[in-house]
């Protein structure tokens, strides 16, 4: 079972701000990029494009926000759309929608753990809620062989 090498970006896409990260070459470890600002006339998408291309990735991991019970709400549906237009602007690069639950949570428990002060974290929690989904997505494609999640096709 051999892991694919080239450098993924993970994305966490909130309705305020996209955080960005991307993994070594080899899919190893995720780190944080950038925050990236989401306003009513600019999505954050053409930047998010821009990083896809500056580190020549070979996935793009978007997290998508389920419910407790697994079912996608209303927020699912922005990163469901979102990852359409990362997809459309990036092909042939896949596009890879995995399960984010908790990744906000799990990245806020652990800046305050690092003694952030909670209005200190707003601008950077997106980052590690975008490394916690990459992370995750990195580490079930090599303890399983097979890519994470479901990839989008033409119809999203």
């Amino acid at each position: 079972m051999s892991v694919r090498r080239g450098v993924r970006v993970g994305v966490d896409v909130g309705s305020v701000r996209v955080g960005v990260a991307r993994s070594d070459p080899d899919g190893l470890i995720a780190t944080p990029v950038e925050t990236v600002r989401r306003t009513p006339g600019q999505d954050g998408s053409a930047r998010v494009v821009e990083i896809v291309r500056e580190f020549d990735a070979v996935e793009v991991v978007v997290g998508l926000p389920r419910s407790l019970d697994g079912r996608e709400r209303a927020a699912a549906g922005l990163a469901r759309g979102y990852a359409r237009t990362i997809a459309r602007a990036v092909a042939p690069v896949p596009v890879r929608l995995v399960d984010e639950r908790f990744s906000t949570s799990t990245a806020q428990r652990a800046m305050t753990a690092s003694g952030r002060r909670a209005r200190d974290q707003r601008s950077v929690v997106d980052q590690v809620a975008a490394v916690v989904i990459l992370q995750a997505a990195l580490d079930l494609e090599r303890s399983t062989g097979t890519p994470p999640g479901t990839e989008l096709t033409s119809g999203g």
